[in-house]
């Protein structure tokens, strides 16, 4: 869960920052070229693997079956369905919320260029979205959590045996779960332009549900890090306040809508973010927080770009939302005199904080989607002596793609079945423990240790799932017990997806 430069004259640092980038992208440079569209299949797979319900007759990862059929029962709702956020047994819906976010948001700019994978994307939106709205059917009542965090990490169980308790967690009108709804009415209404074109009648339920959560939401305003306590921290604790949420939100469905009602919502209350800092696990305020950040937590960075398309040509209402995109973009560039990252000896872009993969998939799709936008608007970025065009941002986000997909000092993918060398022995619990074809017997809560334990690669390959990623250093360890490194999570795949379906576009 979970930063400068010299002044010189500009085209010399332009000339600099041009070949720094080059240098990044090179990595590796003899290795063999990459099928992104192959990388493209996997990253979609993946969440098959992550599906918690039935399981449908088309299901193509066959050693997952069903799991968690009676989930929503202890509170008279059916919540059966939606994904497994990592490597254990819970359904967390804020991030689950924001992987299905960003996944819609990576069909909705890159569908076009996913060929036949787009069907198979959509699918895993619609397994998310339909959770949601299982998730939102009481009114003024939205579900956090499924499953007791605590009793699911105590054991090292196969989903489709769990015995631990399936506790749900909500939130309404008397403990409100602000960050939970707002984030999951953005995904809902994400979803919703996602389907249009294919199926209008759920685009349109899905937009309904979104103004209602999205109205609960506003209207009843509190943290979830209160109102559910042990079920959300210390596994997806708000670190950045929900004010984030509500905004993102409204930047969904005004995009959905285009509707007067939420750009307003969006303009008066968009400053309010400058007053919140972002806190990090022990309490302590992050290095480079607000405008830099974006991911299941932190929303600021996605909401100014995604609002900025609108904007980029409009100046008299372009501030501060383009303004602070344009920010994001400095924080990034690897010769800004505003970077607020560190990048390894390797090139792959650094955050403090664990499971850093997240920050250089979430970044990089912010990054190729911005350039997009900077295209059509025939702009450019300037920080501070160094003007920035789309070409570097996408050159950038190229080589944080190649890093991952294994040209790297290691010559490793951290994507599982991709490439010749990939992580073995990730921290999962199915792919860990034997099918129930194999092994058909049920296996208790202990049962499984003796497989967490072994130095043995894992017995089911959850092909297409990216893992926390190496160290700083560029060093990897391929072992179960390092978590930052070797659990996969949905978020970090959701907005990869988009990622490898432009580079299959346009390598």
């Amino acid at each position: 869960m979970e930063k400068m430069g010299s002044k010189c004259n500009a085209f010399p640092s332009l000339l600099v920052l041009a070949g720094t980038i080059m240098m990044m992208v090179a990595t590796g440079a003899m290795a063999a070229s990459i099928d992104y569209a192959d990388a493209l299949s996997k990253s979609i797979l993946f969440f098959e693997g992550q599906r918690s319900g039935k399981l449908p007759s088309n299901q193509r990862m066959t050693w997952r079956k069903d799991s968690a059929l009676r989930d929503g029962s202890d509170i008279g709702m059916d919540l059966v369905g939606g994904y497994y956020d990592a490597g254990d047994n819970v359904k967390f819906n804020f991030p689950m919320a924001f992987t299905v976010t960003t996944l819609a948001w990576s069909v909705i700019e890159f569908g076009q260029s996913m060929g036949s994978e787009q069907q198979n994307a959509l699918d895993a939106v619609r397994w998310g979205s339909d959770y949601l709205l299982k998730s939102t059917s009481v009114p003024d009542v939205v579900v956090g959590v499924v499953g007791d965090p605590n009793g699911d990490h105590s054991c090292w169980e196969r989903p489709e045996d769990m015995d631990t308790p399936r506790t749900t967690y909500v939130v309404n009108k008397t403990s409100p779960g602000t960050e939970v709804a707002a984030e999951t009415a953005a995904a809902l209404a994400a979803s919703s332009i996602a389907f249009r074109g294919s199926d209008d009648k759920y685009s349109e339920q899905l937009l309904a549900r979104a103004r209602q959560v999205f109205d609960f939401a506003d209207k009843y305003q509190g943290s979830y890090n209160t109102s559910i306590g042990p079920g959300a921290c210390p596994f997806y604790c708000d670190f950045s306040g929900y004010v984030d949420e509500l905004l993102w939100g409204a930047a969904w469905l005004y995009k959905a809508t285009n509707e007067d009602y939420y750009w307003n919502y969006l303009k008066r209350n968009i400053n309010h973010l400058e007053f919140i800092t972002p806190l990090d696990i022990n309490g302590n305020p992050f290095v480079g927080a607000g405008y830099f950040e974006f991911g299941w937590d932190s929303k600021t960075a996605g909401i100014n770009v995604l609002v900025s398309q609108r904007l980029m040509n409009d100046p008299s209402n372009a501030d501060p939302f383009v303004s602070n995109a344009d920010k994001f973009v400095c924080s990034i560039l690897p010769d800004s005199p505003t970077k607020s990252v560190s990048y390894s000896p390797g090139g792959l872009l650094f955050k403090p904080g664990g499971s850093n993969m997240q920050h250089a998939t979430s970044l990089s799709f912010l990054l190729i989607v911005y350039a997009r936008y900077m295209r059509d608007a025939k702009k450019e970025v300037q920080c501070d002596n160094i003007v920035a065009n789309p070409d570097m941002l996408i050159k950038v986000a190229k080589g944080q793609t190649d890093y991952i997909l294994g040209n790297n000092p290691l010559g490793m993918s951290y994507m599982v079945g991709f490439g010749q060398k990939f992580p073995q022995k990730i921290h999962h619990r199915g792919s860990t423990l034997p099918s129930i074809d194999s092994h058909p017997q049920h296996m208790g809560c202990r049962d499984g240790d003796q497989y967490f334990k072994s130095d043995k690669p894992n017995i089911n390959e959850l092909t297409g799932a990216l893992v926390g990623g190496p160290a700083e250093d560029d060093s990897f360890k391929d072992t179960r017990l390092d978590v930052s490194q070797s659990e996969p999570t949905t978020y970090l795949n959701s907005p990869f997806v988009g990622v490898l379906a432009y580079f299959k576009a346009s390598p």
